[in-house]
């Protein structure tokens, strides 16, 4: 059996694969790290205190890659340098000249076949794939040529999860709290209540939310605010 080779895909704009690099030798291991804030509220009388959400921390993955260009030409005179395959990583931490930030990227090792087609809906799938940006880049030269060219590297990079605004609040589904949603292209707020709310006469209550005076002259992206649904006017049919 053929061990799958793990890669990253660097992505455009439109999320779509703009440029693969592939690891020249697989991770021994991946560490992913994941936290989440809590405040501790005290309450007079309880035995410990009460704690409340606040907000979560961004996922990380933390990995060690190895090269060696040993095996193409040895390590004499015709050695060749391990640096070409090492800079291809570093450069995912330098800032894109056309982005103004460092690119947006995708690590993928291995995919079963159950979640083939979820990569482009999902934001990480442990240990399958993780949309990413670079946070850092560790290079380590440890072996040279006679004349001094770098023939081996190890490359510790840690990568931190990357979420747009729209994948994180459409993830907010309770229908007792207010949400966020983006008014996607010839989209009507009726549309969006009836999808929402299960009644196309609440999109008022969207427009009253959002200082929305004229519902037919709202552009094609806009951050929605969604409130809470009335279970006695969506359910009930009454106010």
């Amino acid at each position: 059996m053929t061990l799958q080779t793990a890669y990253i895909e660097v992505l455009n704009e439109s999320g779509t694969p703009a440029k693969k690099i592939s690891v020249q030798f697989n991770p021994a291991e991946l560490s992913f790290s994941k936290t989440a804030t809590m405040a501790e509220i005290a309450v007079p009388g309880l035995d410990a205190p009460v704690l409340q959400f606040i907000r979560g921390g961004t996922e990380t993955l933390t990995l060690e890659l190895l090269f060696d260009s040993t095996g193409k030409k040895g390590m004499g005179d015709a050695a060749e340098s391990v640096s070409k395959d090492v800079d291809d990583f570093y450069a995912l931490v330098k800032q894109d000249a056309k982005m103004h930030a460092p690119p947006v990227c995708r690590f993928s090792w291995g995919e079963p076949s159950g979640l083939v087609g979820k990569k482009d809906s999902e934001v990480s799938h442990a240990p399958f794939w993780f949309k990413c940006v670079v946070e850092s880049v560790d290079r380590k030269f440890t072996l040279f040529s006679p004349r001094g060219l770098p023939l081996r590297a190890r490359v510790t990079v840690k990568l931190r999860e990357y979420q747009t605004v729209e994948e994180m609040v459409g993830k907010l589904q309770s229908a007792d709290h207010t949400k966020s949603r983006s008014l996607r292209r010839r989209e009507r707020l009726d549309q969006l209540a009836a999808q929402e709310y299960g009644s196309a006469a609440e999109w008022r209550r969207i427009a009253d939310k959002n200082d929305i005076d004229d519902p037919r002259r709202i552009e094609p992206g806009t951050l929605l605010q969604l409130p809470p649904m009335r279970i006695g006017s969506v359910i009930g049919g009454s106010n």
